[in-house]
């Protein structure tokens, strides 16, 4: 019987035989890291066209402010946006690329006992 202040996993690992590891989880498999790498890379592409808009309506419209202090934090928040919306990105697309290159070594000999070496 497990204690309050025990979490499930630890009373799971308590009420396992002795010899009997706990379920592992599979490796991830290539396919995996090609899915990945397309799902980063396509919201890296969204991304960056939802960048040049924000850059196209900040060209069209830019803030313009009578009081200095108005007219700096309009400009605060056009930097911030902007810089935001291409940091995603440049994040989407190189995570995109970190899980393409891991698709790519996981495809050449000797992967899998790589992986199982510590």
């Amino acid at each position: 019987m497990a204690t309050p202040d025990e979490t499930p996993a630890a009373a799971a690992a308590a009420a396992a035989p002795e010899g009997s590891s706990a379920p592992t989880r599979p490796r991830k498999g290539p396919l995996s890291f090609l899915s990945g790498s397309l799902t980063s890379f396509g919201l890296g592409w969204l991304a960056l066209q939802l960048s040049f808009r924000v850059v196209g309506w900040y060209g069209e419209h830019p803030p313009h402010y009578e009081a200095r202090l108005a007219q700096s934090i309009a400009v605060f928040m056009k930097t911030l946006i902007e810089g935001m919306s291409f940091l995603a990105t440049f994040t989407f697309a190189f995570v995109g690329l970190g899980l393409l290159l891991t698709f790519v070594r996981s495809l050449l000999p000797g992967w899998s006992q790589a992986e199982e070496t510590p």
